[in-house]
């Protein structure tokens, strides 16, 4: 993978934030966060009358209410003063949190690092994913949405495969002590991370070559922007599409570590190949589906793939032999978030730039209330490790959530070649 010399520097700090950041998410923020509150809450033999997985969802809900309390103010804010201003008052947030994260001694202590984590996000991400459309030229950034989303998986992945040598040297065992420290080299990255955004420029991005394709057009005659009825239903069918479908994700996604536990009793190495596998197919697919979007469509292909990505998790609420669950597990992650680049692509495409702090701040929602709240549901859902009924519910729907990806296949061009 090659990224130009000629991009701005916005772009390519964009990749350095981007692989930091899920490098340090990747050590600490998925399966071993989500083993290490299950394993803190056996350990104090239940807390507030709770089991461990409802507790784990109310983990990431206390993440989501403060993404959502924040996120909207922020995409305002990103829209109407510098968006650096916003990243550098994230960034000292996000400093923070990963501080007091890894100082917690408590489920409570633990919860307020997720308080701030939640705001960290809802504050960096309008300005983060604005900031990055503004210093891109319109009509041409799904290739380089493929391609960052590329460095993020692999970033991702490369998380749990440090985390195999890692449990090698401490023993490859759920001991919540081996957790903390694995869990501590992750924090400290994820901390540097948050560094590069007292780096970005509003001076550095683009001008009128960034706005909305519309906006493009329009000001080659003269004439006012107009958005089309039809154009103005494109981003409000992706964003219900994403709420739908994160509604769904956020049931299921968290608790996958512990279905590997539980059901399988997979240790933490096995775990750990398990994930990093699935990020880098991830990523290879993130940058296949791009380009069989220039000729198919991007609509159409993200479809295709969260179809099939479903039908994955339907296999897999049957609780298959491990030689298949582990190959249905990687595609069905690989194929769901393989979409995400697309859908960027045409959000940004269509919103003006004056408009794209609003409208990340309602991605982010998506992806943040959502997807948090629902882990909740699915913690008391699963209970006492009742996976299958959970699986079930999210595959209806992820179905749901394909509905008005339909309905977008004649409102959206293919991309230029």
């Amino acid at each position: 993978m090659k990224i130009n010399n000629s991009i701005n520097s916005n772009v390519r700090l964009s990749f350095l934030f981007e692989a930091l950041q899920s490098f340090g998410r990747g050590i600490w923020m998925g399966n071993i966060f989500s083993l290490y509150v299950i394993l803190f809450v056996e350990s104090s033999k239940g807390i507030f009358g709770l089991t461990a997985n409802e507790l784990l969802g109310i983990t990431a809900g206390v993440s989501g209410i403060a993404m959502t309390a924040i996120v909207f103010p922020a995409g305002i804010m990103a829209d109407k003063y510098p968006r650096q201003i916003m990243l550098r008052i994230s960034a000292i947030v996000g400093i923070i949190a990963m501080i007091t994260l890894a100082a917690a001694n408590s489920i409570f202590v633990i919860l307020v690092a997720m308080l701030l984590w939640g705001a960290f996000q809802g504050l960096a991400r309008p300005a983060f994913e604005s900031i990055l459309a503004d210093s891109l030229p319109s009509g041409n950034r799904s290739g380089i949405y493929a391609k960052q989303h590329l460095v993020r998986q692999i970033a991702m992945a490369s998380g749990p495969f440090l985390n195999v040598f890692l449990f090698l040297i401490l023993g490859d065992v759920w001991d919540i002590s081996i957790l903390k420290s694995v869990m501590l080299i992750g924090i400290i990255i994820s901390l540097i991370s948050t560094f590069t955004l007292f780096f970005f420029r509003d001076d550095r991005s683009m001008g009128s070559e960034s706005e909305a394709l519309l906006h493009q057009e329009n000001s080659e005659t003269g004439e006012k922007p107009i958005l089309s009825k039809k154009a103005k239903r494109v981003p409000i069918l992706l964003v219900i599409s994403d709420i739908i479908v994160g509604m769904g994700a956020g049931m299921s996604i968290k608790f996958f570590p512990v279905f590997f536990r539980s059901i399988y009793q997979m240790q933490p190495i096995s775990v750990q190949m398990i994930m990093g596998s699935t990020a880098i197919f991830t990523g290879i697919l993130g940058i296949l589906i791009q380009r069989f979007s220039v000729k198919k469509g991007r609509v159409e292909m993200i479809f295709v793939v969260k179809f099939l990505a479903t039908i994955c998790l339907i296999a897999i609420g049957f609780y298959p032999a491990v030689i298949l669950l582990i190959p249905l597990f990687v595609m069905r992650g690989s194929l769901m978030n393989a979409a995400h680049p697309l859908s960027r692509s045409i959000l940004m495409d269509i919103i003006p730039k004056k408009n794209r702090g609003k409208w990340n701040s309602v991605e982010t929602v998506a992806w943040g209330l959502f997807w948090n709240a629902s882990a909740v549901i699915g913690g008391f859902l699963i209970g006492d490790n009742n996976f299958q009924r959970c699986f079930f519910i999210t595959a209806g729907i992820y179905l749901v959530g394909t509905i008005p990806i339909l309905m977008l296949i004649p409102l959206v061009n293919k991309e230029a070649k």
